[in-house]
């Protein structure tokens, strides 16, 4: 379990809670929320001891298994049964039991033997057989095929990647000591994958600390929300479920207005009062404490919430190009023996817009990518058009450098931009004053998300490649993302999982991958979003 008192959590310069604390027990379900860079991802390392606090303690008990946001295996070239099983250190013990066997089998002594029962016996003490068939269900149940459990990991789509990690934590252990820490667990799940997930979490018997932007996962899962308020450096915590919480957010606000409401009419009056009785010697001191008694009547209040800050996302003005910038030809990529993209022909036309389908390994993001030049086919050619600017969004925000600023990320994407200009551009994506000059490499999933838009900006992009650019938004801001995506008038290729993407996109043609049947939109085709 993990206790908390007193700490003080700190992004450089930046306070963003301050002496708070608390303590995760089993069965605590905790809903972490609060607006993108409130401090979410931040607080979740520091629980799993990946950050030190600024002040106070934090204890653990027990296990944790974390999974951050941006995970990646330490490894490429493991199997995914052995990154799965390394969990519990059970990856070494079938390799040696493997190793065990095979001297047995080259010289059958007495020694080889005694050496393989030794090995058999430290496996079957780490769970044995039972182990491997659990975590084959756990890899099941987040929708990795057991033909990719003997596939090293680096040759993994990015989805099938998250979904290695996600099992491994899963699989690590659910005792009553032990705690998971799960940062947008849901990020390129499928909708069976998500409702197994959920399932999993609700049957944990440790602690759960949980964030996530899936109103339909903390309705099912959480029984305590704690919201982060970076006005305050605060956190309050709420002993609920999330649908009481959210009623009870919405009674407490209208209580703080209608208190205020009251509040501000009676020291209005008192303070008209005081200024009538103060030009007159007799009731002077009676009207200065009449107006010192207003005063505190107003300092007494809780603070008026102030309304969140939202990015004003726009996307760029596409600069002019032929009638189709951008196009392909027989497109062919595989890794190693394992085929990802196989005879892609595809046209983008200017101003057109194209969803890209298909399974979690089925070669969406390799597209983009090869569209995008991040990546050489194997056979075929990328077709690039009369007065072509291409955009790219990255899954996994490749295209930021994260050992560069925030500032210099924005100012290496748009040179042409003067230093004012840059932090306009930063001001208007909630990147203001000393946000500007933190590393991106400590930025949480949604600052990430919203630098790579705003390095679009003023790319003159007339074509955009966007790789599920709603992951990680709060709601807020994916609606000003949606709203972008909806009004721009350049040519779109889109992966994304979120119908409201779709919506917002308004597709006029889908590419289903692997097979890369394209086909006229048609919302037949709106329940494989979801499942893709």
């Amino acid at each position: 379990m993990i206790t908390v008192r007193g700490a003080d959590v700190r992004v450089g310069a930046r306070l963003l809670l301050s002496g708070v604390s608390f303590h995760v027990a089993p069965g605590d379900r905790i809903g972490l929320v609060g607006r993108n860079g409130a401090g979410k991802t931040t607080l979740l390392d520091t629980l799993a001891g990946l950050r030190v606090p600024a002040a106070g303690t934090v204890t653990r008990t027990g296990s944790v298994g974390h999974l951050p946001q941006d995970s990646r295996a330490a490894d490429p070239t493991v199997s995914v049964t052995d990154r799965i099983l390394s969990a519990r250190g059970l990856d070494r013990a079938v390799r040696r039991l493997a190793e065990a066997a095979r001297r047995l089998g080259e010289a059958p002594d007495a020694r080889a033997l005694a050496a393989y029962d030794r090995a058999e016996a430290a496996f079957e003490a780490g769970g044995g057989y039972a182990a491997e068939a659990e975590a084959a269900r756990v890899a099941a149940g987040l929708g990795l095929p057991a033909e990719v459990l003997d596939r090293p990991v680096g040759r993994l789509s990015g989805g099938q990647k998250r979904r290695v990690e996600l099992a491994r934590i899963l699989f690590a252990g659910h005792g009553p000591e032990d705690t998971l820490l799960l940062d947008e667990p849901t990020n390129h799940l499928d909708a069976d994958s998500i409702g197994w997930l959920r399932g999993f979490l609700t049957a944990h018997r440790g602690g759960l600390v949980l964030i996530s932007h899936d109103v339909h996962l903390l309705t099912d899962t959480v029984n305590r929300v704690f919201h982060l308020d970076p006005g305050r450096a605060a956190l309050d915590v709420h002993n609920t479920g999330w649908r009481a919480y959210l009623a009870q957010r919405e009674a407490d606000e209208r209580r703080r207005v209608r208190e205020r409401a009251n509040a501000e009419r009676k020291a209005s009056a008192l303070h008209a009062q005081a200024e009538r009785m103060k030009s007159r010697v007799a009731t002077a001191t009676t009207a200065r404490s009449m107006a010192r008694r207003a005063d505190r009547m107003l300092a007494g209040l809780d603070p008026a919430r102030q309304a969140e800050r939202v990015a004003r996302i726009r996307l760029p003005e596409p600069a002019p190009c032929g009638r189709t910038p951008l196009g392909a030809v027989s497109l062919t990529k595989a890794y190693g023996e394992r085929p990802v993209l196989g005879g892609v022909d595809l046209a983008v036309d200017r101003g057109s817009r194209l969803v890209v389908l298909g399974y979690n390994g089925a070669g969406k993001t390799t597209l983009l990518r090869l569209l995008a030049g991040a990546e050489t086919p194997d056979a075929g050619r990328v077709v690039r058009g009369h007065g072509l600017r291409l955009g790219y969004f990255a899954q996994e925000h490749e295209t930021l450098d994260p050992g560069r600023t925030v500032r210099e990320n924005l100012a290496g994407a748009a040179p042409h931009l003067t230093d004012g200009e840059v932090r306009a551009v930063l001001g208007a994506f909630l990147f203001r004053g000393d946000d500007a000059d933190k590393p991106a490499g400590v930025l949480s999933g949604g600052e990430r998300t919203r630098l790579a838009l705003a390095a679009l900006v003023h790319s003159g992009a007339n074509v955009l490649l966007l790789d599920e650019p709603t992951n990680n938004l709060d709601p807020a801001s994916r609606d000003e993302v949606l709203a972008a995506v909806g009004t721009y008038p350049g040519a779109i290729v889109m992966v994304t999982h979120d119908e409201g993407a779709i919506d917002a996109l308004r597709p006029e043609r889908v590419l289903l991958l692997p097979g890369a049947d394209e086909d006229l939109w048609s919302e037949e085709y709106r329940e494989l979003v979801t499942l893709a």
